[in-house]
């Protein structure tokens, strides 16, 4: 269900997503309110799940993840068993950051990051080739990213 917000409400959210650190007291001070009734609308944003989670973003080459990859994977056949089969063996590993269900040329897009190369060799052929029901995969490598930002254009 689609929820209603108003102006306050997108002045809340397009704050936090430029800043989830930000305290209460600075946030109310920037939308204009006092603190107990902007603490009142972010639980409301939270409870009503359009605020679903507050994280860091990791620089990924600081921790050591030098490689990143669109893996656009196709299954033997596009049926429920299949799909579950796979969105629960995909859970299970780590390195998958992202996993889409898409349409097009392949059933599944996937953001895998790893070590280098050899890793990421390995990750495929230990894990992701041993899903049973994956039927063939196209590696892309990206080299560079030019824009990657979690913040949602507010209608």
């Amino acid at each position: 269900m689609k929820a209603k917000l108003d102006s306050t409400d997108r002045k809340i959210l397009e704050l936090l997503q430029a800043n989830s650190n930000i305290t209460n007291a600075q946030l109310a001070q920037e939308i204009g309110l006092s603190p107990a009734p902007t603490l009142e609308r972010v639980k409301k944003l939270e409870t009503q799940g359009v605020i679903q989670s507050y994280h860091a973003v990791v620089d990924m080459a600081s921790i050591g993840l030098g490689v990143s990859t669109f893996v656009m994977v196709s299954l033997k056949g596009h049926n429920k068993e299949n799909i579950e089969k796979f969105t629960q063996a995909i859970a299970h590993i780590p390195e998958v950051v992202e996993c889409h269900h898409v349409t097009g040329q392949a059933d599944f897009i996937l953001k895998v990051v790893a070590p280098d190369i050899p890793a990421y060799q390995n990750l495929l052929l230990e894990k992701v080739t041993n899903i049973e029901v994956v039927d063939n995969m196209q590696t892309t490598i990206i080299l560079s990213t030019f824009k990657d930002t979690h913040v949602i254009p507010l209608p």
